[in-house]
């Protein structure tokens, strides 16, 4: 376990560090550019996701596969070939990518994306410029999926918090300097994306052991991993499908402003996200390494144990959020327009955002046995279920409405996801999981926060004083939510020993 610790400790601190960086910056951004231009940078979040379905199942297969190398699984000749193979079918599609977005700019400017002050010439040379970070960053994720595998955690996060930092103060520094506009903004994510793809690359064949034989493009390769990254394609378009198609379909439904509301509250809510990854990402490959059947028992104790860490982490703040959203707002801009306009979307997709985060470690635990049938099926049923409400829904009640529908499929992929993955490969653990490890916990914050709410500061007056109460009310109710939790209160008591 110290392996796993080092990791989530790793991740946690360059997830907070970029996660506040990304989120420190954006009221300065929305303050240089306007809330149209941060529209259309919202847009861009939702291209690059959907765009991320070429990833055809290269970072998870990588991310496996390293892990699997480390175990003793391939020789450093054939993971090389496997890297090569994949890095050659990357830059390919990249290249499509790029291509693709360049010749549909203009009617995307002109036809798609309603705007009333930015001019269809300026969208369309952000689009463009957009193409290309696009298409960068679909070749930073083989590279970071390879870091990860490899168990390089602590470098990774290290030289991304770096990178990060220039990507982030770059851009600022751009819009104060060079010119305060969105053409200016991406054109700097451009040159930041190149260096991080030079950066991972160099890290990357620097870990992995030197050959004497050339390194090629193999078929080979490619055909052993075949059918665990074609089920990762398909998990991963209709994940994407998942989070993104009410994104998009907004993109056409509202001017750019109200969407940049939502993608604004949507931003905000992603926090959950920054909290679970990072130790979902260090666990994967232990999960990969106790996935053989004589290591169930061993799976299971650190399957509940990251589970409760999980819980005690995301159950907090996403109550936090969902009770307070006005003030959590308040306090990060001091915009009392965000505010009345973004809060009442970031409670409700929050909750989504809560239940989605609880499927992760069920979902690694399948991926690590290389079970992919299941969640391709699970998949596609939520995801045509989510576009047929979303289109049903969106028209007559606009964002909030999709809010709630995005609330209602993740409950649902839950739900059926986690019966299926324990009744087949931890049958006896499920009730542990749902009671134990999830619903003590976050009642324990529930209560904390409705006591909480007697207390809070009155109206929108001062951000300090939400600051304080923020905080606060953030650490009793981690603490609470601790305690309920068993793993978690038993080194916690070990601790003080």
């Amino acid at each position: 376990m110290t392996t796993i610790k080092r990791n989530i400790i790793a991740n946690y601190l360059g997830q907070a560090l970029t996660g506040f960086m990304a989120l420190a910056f954006l009221p300065l951004y929305i303050e240089y550019l306007g809330m149209e231009a941060y529209g259309l940078i919202g847009f861009f979040v939702v291209m690059q996701g959907l765009l991320m379905l070429l990833d055809i199942g290269m970072t998870p297969t990588l991310n496996r596969e390293m892990a699997r190398f480390t175990a003793g699984a391939y020789s450093p000749q054939r993971i090389r070939e496997l890297l090569r193979s994949l890095e050659l079918i990357c830059c390919g599609v990249a290249v499509v990518v790029m291509v693709g977005m360049w010749s549909v700019s203009r009617y995307l400017a002109t036809d798609w994306l309603k705007t009333e002050s930015l001019s269809i010439d300026t969208i369309t040379h952000a689009l463009i410029v957009m193409a290309f970070v696009v298409g960068m960053r679909l070749c930073e994720g083989i590279y970071r999926g390879s870091l990860y595998g490899l168990e390089q955690q602590v470098w990774y996060n290290t030289a991304y918090t770096l990178l990060t930092v220039l990507r982030y103060g770059g851009a600022l520094a751009i819009l104060e300097w060079v010119s305060a506009s969105i053409e200016a903004f991406f054109i700097w994510q451009a040159v930041v994306s190149f260096l991080t793809i030079i950066v991972f690359a160099l890290r990357v064949y620097h870990v992995l052991p030197l050959v004497n034989m050339r390194v090629r493009f193999s078929y080979e390769s490619l055909k052993s991993v075949s059918q665990f990254a074609g089920g990762m394609m398909s998990i991963a378009v209709l994940a994407m499908i998942l989070l993104q198609i009410d994104k998009v379909l907004l993109t056409r439904l509202l001017p750019l402003n109200e969407f940049g509301y939502y993608a604004l509250a949507a931003t905000a809510a992603s926090i959950i996200y920054m909290i679970v990854i990072p130790v979902t990402q260090a666990a994967y490959p232990r999960m990969v390494k106790l996935s053989a059947p004589e290591s169930s028992s061993d799976l299971a104790a650190v399957y509940h144990q990251i589970t409760q860490l999980v819980v005690v982490l995301i159950a907090p703040a996403a109550m936090l959020i969902y009770f307070f959203s006005g003030g959590i707002i308040f306090m990060w801009s001091g915009n009392l327009d965000l505010v009345n306009n973004s809060a009442p979307l970031l409670s409700i997709i929050v909750i989504g955002s809560f239940f989605s985060s609880l499927s992760y470690l069920p979902y690694q635990i399948q991926i690590a046995h290389g079970w992919v049938s299941l969640l391709i099926k699970i998949n596609a049923v939520i995801v045509f279920l989510f576009t047929y409400l979303i289109v049903i829904v969106a028209p007559h009640y606009g964002a909030v409405g999709a809010a709630w529908v995005w609330v209602a499929a993740n409950i649902g992929y839950v739900v059926v996801s986690t019966q299926f993955m324990h009744h087949k490969l931890l049958p006896s653990e499920k009730w542990v999981w749902c009671f134990r490890d999830i619903m003590l916990p976050t009642a324990a914050t529930v209560i904390v926060m409705l006591l909480a709410q007697q207390l809070q500061p009155d109206g929108y007056k001062s951000r300090l004083n939400w600051m304080v109460f923020l905080f606060v009310t953030g650490a009793f109710s981690v603490l609470a939510s601790a305690m309920m939790a068993s793993t978690i209160r038993a080194r916690i008591k070990l601790c003080m020993v």
